[in-house]
């Protein structure tokens, strides 16, 4: 049948050696802009995508890799909101690839050369910086999104607009036909051909031959840059969303060759790994399930590797191994824990803890995500938080045992997940439980 046929076509090109050359023909520009105001007390002082995310890394990181593992080396990160944390991560992890060979990996600020606003949508925020297409003249133009969390080689992507002789791609993901309301859902032939692109319908149209399942956009878009430029030129003089999925998109299926390519993970798994962490208790969620025997997402597969920024820490510290009759024990379990950690006579268990956090006599650390810098008093109990950098627990402090309490100092989620922000001051007097 036809749609077997396609879905080989997606494996054609993966073990091909010559699966990267292409690649140098592509400009990559990624969406980094977003306030990720759901994420908010987490987004107060950064970009969504400059949230920490799996301790060591920042959620932009995963994007980034993707990039440099598929062999692309000209990436512009178009930035605007509360930028300065994330041009500085790019600047100091991802300042790697060559200048004289014309490499780079970019951090773009808003330049204010077409308009005075800021970003209007995704497509404006492309429209905006064309003048770097046109220094770099690229054959095609891939657009990504920087808050995404997944593993993908954008050289398959490619191959399948040269064999389907497209004029774009969309990057689709199969999901249950229940769960599509809250997504872009793309409608397919049967050669997956783009025939509708609705944004988050209430009646989503299924896929061929799978009634149980939908296609999601995935946010990604790679295009032929002829085919591209005149349909941004053209939206940027229209009062439009200025949105690829909302405008562009559904303009390009009616008189251009727009194809879905079927999300092909990256990361190894049983079931496809792709998170758009926007809410407080979806960011907790993916943290805990880094920490659990067999997680979903693989932070160490070696043949595809995540990179980051690495700062000077020394080594994690686990110091008081006394027995368990009263002494102090230093101990992590089912943890994440990085660089910098002291765990000094304390219990850390199911956790994430970013470098350079210090967990006190019996201080007791539970199902939490704990950012750097962080400081766990003595004596303290902590169970389903999230901790924000440069924050000072009180000795006896507890957090997550009173949800009353808690919600009169700090926020918490509907599920009771608490978040402490960034820099918060707490006085032993006021927070401390005993």
């Amino acid at each position: 049948m036809a749609e077997e046929v396609n879905d080989s076509v997606f494996f054609l090109f993966q073990d091909s050696p010559a699966r990267i050359a292409p690649m140098k023909h592509i400009f990559t520009m990624v969406l980094a802009g977003g306030k990720g105001e759901r994420l908010n007390p987490l987004t107060a002082q950064r970009a969504k995508p400059a949230v920490p995310f799996g301790g060591k890394y920042r959620i932009i990181d995963f994007t980034l890799s993707n990039c440099l593992n598929s062999g692309l080396r000209k990436v512009a990160v178009l930035i605007q909101y509360k930028s300065h944390s994330l041009d500085r991560h790019i600047r100091a992890g991802w300042n790697i690839l060559s200048a004289d060979l014309n490499e780079y990996i970019a951090s773009v600020p808003p330049q204010q050369r077409i308009s005075e606003d800021w970003y209007r949508g995704t497509a404006d925020a492309v429209y905006q910086n064309m003048f770097l297409i046109d220094d770099e003249r690229p054959e095609f133009l891939l657009i990504l999104a920087g808050d995404h969390v997944y593993k993908m080689n954008y050289a398959e992507m490619y191959h399948w607009l040269i064999a389907t002789s497209a004029d774009a791609v969309v990057g689709a993901i199969d999901i249950p036909i229940q769960e599509a309301s809250r997504f872009g859902v793309i409608a397919v032939n049967q050669d997956y051909r783009i025939t509708r692109f609705d944004e988050k319908p209430a009646h989503p149209i299924p896929l061929p031959n799978d009634p149980d399942h939908a296609f999601a956009s995935m946010g990604i878009y790679l295009f032929r840059t002829k085919a591209i430029r005149e349909y941004l030129l053209a939206d940027a003089k229209e009062g439009s969303a200025h949105d690829f999925g909302k405008n562009i998109i559904p303009k390009m299926i009616a008189e251009k060759r727009v194809y879905a390519f079927k999300f092909q993970d990256a990361n190894k798994k049983a079931v496809k790994y792709w998170r758009d962490i926007g809410t407080l208790d979806a960011y907790w969620e993916a943290n805990m399930d880094l920490v659990s025997v067999d997680p979903q997402f693989n932070l160490y597969d070696a043949d595809w590797p995540i990179r980051t920024y690495q700062g000077q820490f020394p080594p994690a510290k686990f110091v008081f191994a006394q027995d368990f009759q009263g002494g102090r024990m230093g101990v992590a379990l089912d943890s994440i824990v990085c660089g910098g950690c002291i765990i000094s006579g304390g219990r850390v268990q199911n956790s994430v803890l970013s470098p350079n956090v210090h967990v006190h006599d019996h201080a007791d650390v539970r199902d939490s995500v704990v950012m750097e810098n962080v400081t766990i008093g003595a004596q303290s109990r902590i169970k389903r938080a999230i901790i924000d950098k440069d924050v000072t627990i009180p000795p006896q402090t507890e957090i997550g045992y009173n949800r009353e309490a808690d919600a009169q100092r700090f926020t918490v989620t509907e599920s009771g997940l608490v978040v402490i922000s960034k820099g918060m001051k707490l006085h032993a007097s006021v927070d401390s439980s005993g």
